[in-house]
């Protein structure tokens, strides 16, 4: 991987240079609305009053107002972004229509649904002023949400669903673009202090303005500590984003340098059980806190990763829980923008390296009665050890007795999860746009390429521990005595079950190409139709180190008896996919008030380049059709936008990674392939009929649906048929009132939030539900000249809600219950105060 790098960088430094280098001999022009100078629509950086402006630039030629676009997007300038008060990007994103998030992950790497595509966030493309960061929507352990994180240098963002995003990014089926902060002629900035309830401390600043000789810059970020939502017995979040542009403005244009740095630790949360298996109707809520419970624990601080290397040789590697997903990652873009006598040319670049280790405790198997459990282990033991008179608990690596009956008469697993990853991603996109009048309209035509150079590499060990039942869990060990009352031997070894029960590693390298097109076509004023079309070629290899069963001798005990260990071979792979996406859309508005529109998008998302460093994976194009129609209505400032949609998906790659308890792996891959079919309805409004009062809100209706599935492991198709999709409820949304008025020289803002979420159910057979929920925020602002005080709080009345499930076994046929007894809780009532000054 290090040659591509290397490649990469030169290529990114001579296709920079070629960028700036004609810049200053073009002669001079007017200043055209390109997508990165929208003739400053937005105004100065920072200014409440231009941030509500409806200036969009994702996903169209040129900027436009927000009501003239014939597809879904929304604008969330800073301004809303502070009342939303968001805990994290997908709880910002999750206020829009259309889109179902679950923001119960922590800071990062949670869940972006977008309406009629079932994934939990693979077809949503994150953008940072219309360039990715990184090619593919996910890499390893990550997504967009852990290299791109909103602060006060965020100006707003951009979010189009379905329509023409096929044609503008890759993989995706949604467009959310981060407009960055620019300069401007004035001096402004902004710094702000938050601390929460939580253990929050987040200091976030912003600076921009002029440099001199029409050279404008900004820079800006955030350093943060948190203790977390949850009790993990150490800190979640440490860490911060910094980012600087500097943009020169030309006769004709301007001239754009950016850079991003991230170095972020954020430690994850995963499911926790939540009533007892073998009652329902028993919580457990005494031993594992439903709003402050975790299974993450101070007990793996100190973790010992024991597996046998491609020589042959047993490796211990240390790890710490609390290091969680440590994200480390340095971008660099430019971005060339001019009007060329009529023609808006438009070139963007950037090159990202990072580096991720990430460590996690993740859920398997359900709490089981513990005397069940040890009687499980009765035969291995005898076979192992000799006869076994009686098998019993004791805390991890002591004699100390456990006895489950004191507390909830359970044990569960749990499986510690080690991955490091490098990564690199080298993307440019040239456009061209012209406007042409014809004897019959206009066509503004807009040619394109992109390209990308990426790659990452990945090694992954996974092994399994035996916990309590109970928040920041003890580990415990199982010993098999004789029937003197002697050790004989131990089916744990300081808590592990299973050392090295998943062993990958692997590297891959990839290589794509995209061309594009769309033509907009105003017959008449208000009278659009456009279409695009974009095709792209991915050349992929890579390898994947080969794995087999290994015994690694310590017959004191069973957990290092079905490891698996690299046998010192690898497979060699490639691919080379190739896909085609187009939209088509027409639009007409009756005045600038009353707008109608219609859309249909065709979308295939290739194999990722991942498949060339997996052992036999699930290599699927997928494809989508998308259809949408939609009633525009605008009225000072207040509108309503009425989009109804139907989304047939076919082929739908729905295979998973499953645990089996019987050897404690997770990699064994269980292909499901089908369709998916969803239509439905989503409405996006404001109602504002006075200067003091504002009713924000968004609503989505769908039946989310699967159909014609097949499979080759032996699981029943039929029993999907016509299921409801998993995790997508059939109705969410959410109702934002806003109350803003004077009081004597302060102005003041009072605001609050309802979300609901529907049922939901966590397997494809339908057979155990996520139960519905709906919570209440709210949070009031006041400034005083330069000075901003905010008092914001979510779940107030503490809901109780679940998400996600236990994905590694109930995703098939659910967890023998109902509802669901075993999944990641919303976050409780917690409050936060922030502090700010602009200038």
């Amino acid at each position: 991987m290090l040659k591509s790098v290397l490649a990469c960088g030169a290529a990114f430094i001579a296709m920079s240079t070629a960028i700036a280098t004609p810049a200053c001999a073009q002669t001079a022009a007017p200043v055209a609305a390109t997508e990165a100078n929208p003739v400053d629509a937005n105004g100065p950086a920072l200014a409440p009053e231009d941030a509500k402006s409806d200036i969009i630039v994702t996903g169209s030629t040129r900027a436009q107002r927000r009501f003239d676009a014939s597809y879904a997007i929304n604008v969330v300038s800073q301004a809303d972004i502070e009342k939303i008060a968001p805990v994290n990007f997908a709880d910002l994103i999750g206020q829009l229509p259309g889109f179902q998030t679950e923001i119960t992950g922590g800071e990062v790497q949670n869940i972006y649904r977008i309406r009629g595509l079932p994934n939990d966030g693979g077809f949503v493309s994150f953008q940072q002023d219309g360039l990715p960061l990184f090619h593919e929507n996910d890499g390893v352990f990550f997504r967009g949400d852990a290299i791109l994180k909103p602060d006060l240098m965020t100006e707003r963002v951009e979010v189009v669903r379905g329509g023409p995003a096929p044609v503008y990014a890759s993989y995706s089926g949604a467009i959310v673009n981060a407009i960055e902060v620019t300069g401007r002629d004035e001096v402004r900035g902004k710094a702000q202090v938050t601390v929460g309830d939580t253990g929050l401390y987040r200091a976030d600043i912003v600076q921009s303005g002029p440099l001199g000789g029409k050279t404008y810059y900004a820079v800006g970020g955030f350093v943060r500590y948190h203790d977390g939502y949850r009790d993990n017995g150490f800190p979640n979040d440490k860490g911060g984003q910094f980012r600087a542009n500097i943009k020169h403005d030309l006769d004709n244009g301007s001239l754009r340098l950016s850079v991003n740095y991230v170095n972020d630790h954020n430690v994850f949360y995963l499911p926790i059980p939540t009533a007892d298996p073998r009652n329902p109707a028993v919580s457990l809520d005494r031993y594992i806190d439903y709003f402050s419970g975790t299974m993450n624990s101070p007990a793996l601080r100190s973790v010992n990763l024991r597996y046998r290397d491609g020589a042959g040789v047993v490796q211990n590697e240390s790890s710490d829980l609390a290091d969680g997903r440590h994200m480390r990652m340095i971008n660099i873009g430019t971005q060339y923008d001019a009007d060329l006598d009529g023609w808006l040319v438009s070139a963007k670049a950037g090159f990202t390296m990072g580096k991720l280790d990430f460590n996690a405790f993740y859920s398997t198997t359900n709490p089981v009665d513990a005397n069940s459990f040890a009687s499980g282990y009765r035969e291995r033991t005898t076979t192992a050890f000799g006869p076994v008179a009686s098998l019993g608990y004791v805390l991890a690596g002591t004699s100390t007795v456990y006895d489950p009956y004191a507390a909830s008469g359970l044990v569960v697993q749990g499986q510690y999860r080690d991955i490091h990853s490098k990564f690199y991603s080298n993307q440019i996109n040239l456009s061209v746009a012209k406007k042409f009048e014809t004897g019959f309209g206009s066509h503004d035509l807009k040619l394109g390429v992109y390209g990308s150079l990426y790659g990452e590499d990945s090694r992954t060990i996974y092994q399994n521990y035996l916990i309590e039942v109970a928040g920041k869990p003890r580990t415990l060990d199982l010993i098999a005595y004789n029937a003197a009352g002697t050790r004989i031997g131990s089916v744990t070894d300081n808590g592990v079950l299973n050392y090295a029960a998943t062993l990958t590693g692997g590297n891959s390298d990839a290589k794509m190409i995209a061309v594009f097109a769309n033509d907009t076509w105003e017959i008449l004023p208000g009278l659009r139709f456009d279409a695009g079309v974009r095709h792209e070629r991915y050349s992929y290899k890579g390898y994947a180190a080969l794995t087999g069963p290994a015994n690694l001798g310590n017959a004191g005990t069973l957990a290092d008896d079905t490891t698996r260990a690299f046998t010192g071979n690898i497979i060699n792979q490639t691919g080379k996919p190739h896909v085609t996406n187009w939209t088509a859309g027409a639009n007409y508005d009756f005045n600038r008030h009353i707008g109608v529109y219609g859309r249909a998008s065709h979308l295939e998302t290739p194999p990722s380049v991942q498949t060339v460093m997996s052992i036999n994976p699930t290599i699927l194009t997928t494809i989508a059709d998308q259809y949408e129609a939609g009633l525009k209505l605008a009225a000072g400032r207040s509108y309503l936008y009425v989009t109804g949609f139907y989304t047939n998906f076919d082929p739908l790659n729905a295979s998973f990674l499953a645990f089996d308890p019987s050897t404690g792996r997770n990699d064994v891959n269980i292909p499901f392939i089908g369709e998916a079919q969803v239509k439905g309805i989503e409405f996006d409004g404001s109602l504002a009929l006075t200067s003091w009062f504002s009713l924000n809100g968004a609503l989505t209706i769908s039946d989310p649906k699967y159909k014609n599935f097949q499979s080759s492991t032996g699981a029943d198709p039929v029993q999907a048929e016509g299921k409801q999709i998993v995790r997508q409820p059939k109705i969410y949304g959410n109702i934002r009132p806003s109350f803003d008025f004077d009081l004597g020289d302060n102005a003041v803002s009072i605001y609050g939030r309802y979300t609901y979420m529907g049922k939901r159910f966590v397997d494809l057979y339908n057979n155990t539900a996520l139960p519905a929920y709906g919570t209440t925020g709210a949070g009031v602002t006041v400034r005083h000249g330069t000075w901003q005080v905010q008092v914001v709080g979510d779940n107030l009345f503490n809901a109780h809600g679940l998400t996600e499930g236990n994905t590694r076994t109930d995703q098939l046929s659910g967890q023998g219950s109902s509802e669901a007894i075993y999944g990641r809780p919303i976050f409780g009532r917690n409050v936060r105060l922030v502090v700010g000054k602009s200038w």
